[in-house]
């Protein structure tokens, strides 16, 4: 309820903001009643474009009109009665509306709340610098600024068009004069017929009268000359301001969510601000047309009565110039609110939604337009942005591409969803040099034609998705995952498709791995220093790289995710995207709550260790297997006491204790057959209490008195494909293996290391 709380509070045009999300979709009575438990609902969790969750939807619309009805019955006395009725009618009135489309109703409340969340802070933002004395950030000041520009504009608009209405008026009038003095013309060149005394009377009148007509109809048609020149210069400047708001909309606010959304897939913050953007939109599509019919006003007049001057070139001048205007407005607000997969496997389904910020506005829901979806090339991207024809070639063939434009009343948004698209084939190019397939850059290309103002205006758009890479197997997602990264993290705006640096600085990569990273842990916990450091000492093959040393240094692709690191079959990124994999799918949690040291090389870890008590261990990524990690440990010294620790220093128990199961009698449930329940469980292999094991490592001193040993654990189960899913093909062997382990003593797979049984 702490937003509506605020929201009752707003003022000027927030209130009329607010008011205005309100009506016969949903009263904002029922919001004012039912504030506490709207607010209480999880609205969010309901995915819209998801058929599935309508059974969600539906419950929450059945639980809103019982609340209706609750808050209706508990109405008493005069007023009550009367409130009682309403609150009735607007439970029925609900139920009908949104008992076929309950999904819709969860859309109108999310987008009422997310409006009234940011009107209430906007308004928070503007109290806090004003009367704080404070700054506000350059965000706020830039929303306020284009608020501000709007009600500038919005006044200059209104003041042309009462200048307009009395250009009419007074045209009008002077219409009417002059046809008073042609009446007057006409009754002197009858006086040929009147006698010579009284013609000579009534000439003198008339001509004395003429006279006076004549000299207002001169002064007046200056006058109109001048109204309408000044007319026209208060539109151009109007104008003007116009191109420069939608500038600032276009090419800075709508460019700046469009890179959040490149970066949101690098795992960068989830893209916000959409309905904000088309609100301005919107605001700007109303205050062009008005204009726009206002200059096509004024030629009409200047046609209905023709004056000496420039009026008809300057018309004309100012209906091309807005014409072009709206045409950029309409064209640039043609977008993708749902990006595609930006690696896309072939003969796998996908989805993509496209969005016309100003449809609702120009009433093109109205006739709605079908909207088109086609692969193409980089070259052809290319062509396309050039205004070059491509023939209407694609390089693939999508089943389920085409789809309708719905118009959503309550959110006032026009958007074509495809669900259920497929890239059954592709069709490549030549590659360069030592481009692999992974490294091929395609892009959809939605494309729609609609019209406005009663087909007075016809607008062909198109829109490019992010960079595509097309696979046909799970096991070049790897490779196509680093040409995406790489593409989102360092494109610039405005580049020619799909250009991106060869070289970047390595902070800057820095920051990629590491938004990369915290997306996949779904953690704050990323990538720190010392973490930046040992990776930028393998990614350079030098151990003695500190971190003063890479500030400065660039990493190019080739480095990245070409050319394997010395000694190994791998490169840089695939090592690290082997990490990310391990991380997310077996050990997350563990990486979360630091139990994993992970960043540490060999040599790191044997340093670390050498003073630690017997049985101290860490965990660190291995250096040559891709995923892998390696448990380093002080091996039993009999000249020296011990404890099972964690390094840095923490009991066993308070590290693994939360994921541990003592062994009370039987650990396994058995089966009345007496086999133990099958269960697919993450083991570290067993090793004897005495000789000595063999390790894939070793420590390099063998003087050591407290050796420092280390094993490699592959996370991924030798009867998985790559991608770590089970080979169909394999189900029998996985079935007859498993049925062969269940018969052997199941001994605690921790023992041998650890000295406890876990």
């Amino acid at each position: 309820m702490a937003v509506w709380i605020q929201a009752q509070q707003l003022q000027g045009d927030a209130l009329h903001q607010m008011q205005s999300l309100y009506g016969q979709h949903f009263p904002i009575e029922v919001r004012h009643y039912l504030a506490q438990w709207i607010e209480g609902q999880l609205w969010d969790s309901v995915e819209l474009e998801n058929p599935q969750d309508e059974l969600k939807a539906k419950r929450l619309l059945d639980s809103l009109v019982q609340e209706l009805q609750r808050k209706a019955e508990h109405q008493v006395g005069e007023d009550g009665f009367l409130l009682k009725i309403k609150l009735g009618h607007y439970a029925s009135q609900l139920k009908s509306t949104y008992d076929r489309c309950p999904l819709e109703l969860v859309r109108c409340i999310k987008h009422i709340l997310h409006s009234e969340q940011r009107l209430v802070q906007e308004a928070n933002n503007a109290v806090g610098s004003g009367g704080g004395g404070g700054t506000m950030d350059s965000l706020s000041q830039r929303h306020q600024q284009i608020n501000q520009t709007f009600e500038e504009l919005r006044v200059s608009t209104q003041e042309t068009e009462n200048e307009l209405r009395k250009l009419q008026h007074n045209q009008e009038y002077f219409i009417i004069q002059y046809q008073e003095n042609l009446r007057i013309q006409a009754q002197l060149s009858s006086l040929s017929a009147v006698p010579a005394e009284e013609r000579t009377q009534r000439e003198t009148s008339l001509q004395a009268k003429r006279a006076t007509v004549e000299a207002w109809l001169t002064r007046e048609a200056n006058t109109l000359q001048k109204y309408r020149l000044d007319l026209a210069e208060k539109h151009q400047k109007t104008l003007g301001q116009l191109r420069k708001q939608q500038t600032l909309i276009l090419d800075e606010e709508l460019i700046q969510w469009k890179r959040r959304q490149q970066l949101a897939g690098n795992g960068g913050p989830t893209e916000g601000g959409l309905d904000v953007l088309q609100s301005w939109c919107e605001k700007l599509a109303d205050l062009i047309w008005q204009n726009r019919q206002q200059i096509r006003r004024a030629e009409h007049l200047t046609q209905q009565l023709p004056l000496p001057g420039p009026m008809e070139e300057l018309l004309t001048k100012l209906n091309s110039d807005i014409t072009d205007i709206i045409s950029a407005l309409v064209t640039s607000t043609f977008i993708i609110e749902k990006q595609p997969p930006q690696v896309l496997k072939t003969q796998t389904k996908f989805a993509a939604t496209v969005r016309l910020l100003v449809g609702g506005k120009l009433n093109v829901h109205m006739n709605p337009p079908q909207v088109k979806a086609v692969i193409v090339s980089e070259q052809q991207a290319k062509a396309l942005l050039k205004n070059e024809s491509t023939r209407n070639d694609s390089s693939g063939e999508i089943l389920n591409n085409n789809c309708v434009m719905e118009y959503h009343r309550t959110t006032g948004t026009l958007s074509a969803h495809f669900r259920n698209m497929s890239l059954k084939r592709i069709k490549r190019s030549d590659r360069r040099g030592a481009e692999s397939v992974t490294e091929e850059k395609f892009t959809v290309m939605f494309e729609s034609q609609f019209s406005v103002g009663g087909n007075e205006l016809v607008f062909h758009v198109k829109t490019l998705s992010l960079p595509v890479v097309v696979i046909v197997h799970g096991s070049q997602d790897n490779n196509a995952t680093a040409t995406v990264l790489w593409d989102n993290a360092f494109a610039e705006p405005g580049r020619v498709p799909f250009v991106v640096p060869d070289k970047v600085l390595w902070p800057q990569l820095c920051e990629a791995l590491d938004m990369k990273y915290k997306a996949e842990m779904h953690s704050a916990r990323g990538l720190c220093d010392d973490n930046l450091v040992f990776l930028a000492q393998k990614a350079f093959s030098s151990a003695s790289i500190n971190q003063e040393d890479y500030r400065n240094m660039t990493m190019s692709w080739a480095q990245f995710n070409r050319e394997s690191l010395p000694g190994r079959n791998f490169t840089f990124w695939q090592w690290f995207d082997g990490v990310m994999e391990l991380m997310k799918k077996h050990l997350k949690p563990h990486w979360n709550d630091g139990a994993i040291l992970g960043f540490v090389n060999k040599q790191q870890a044997q340093d670390m260790l050498m003073s630690k008590p017997n049985g101290t261990f860490l965990l660190r990524f291995s250096d040559s297997e891709i995923g892998g990690i390696t448990i380093a440990w002080v091996a039993e010294n009999p000249n020296k006491a011990g404890t099972v620790l964690y390094y840095p220093p923490r009991s066993k128990q308070s590290v693994f204790g939360p994921i541990h199961e003592p062994m009370h009698g039987s650990p396994h449930p058995k089966a009345v057959d007496g086999y133990v329940k099958p269960q697919i469980k993450q083991v570290v292999p067993e090793y004897p209490s005495s000789g000595n094991p063999t390790y894939m490592d070793q420590a390099p001193s063998p003087s050591v008195a407290h050796p420092i040993n280390f094993a490699i654990f592959p996370p991924i189960d030798p009867m998985m494909d790559a991608d770590g899913e089970f080979d169909l093909e394999d189900t029998m062997d996985v079935a007859r293996h498993v049925e062969e382990l269940l018969r052997r003593p199941m001994a605690n797979q921790w023992d041998g290391l650890f000295g406890s049984k876990y």
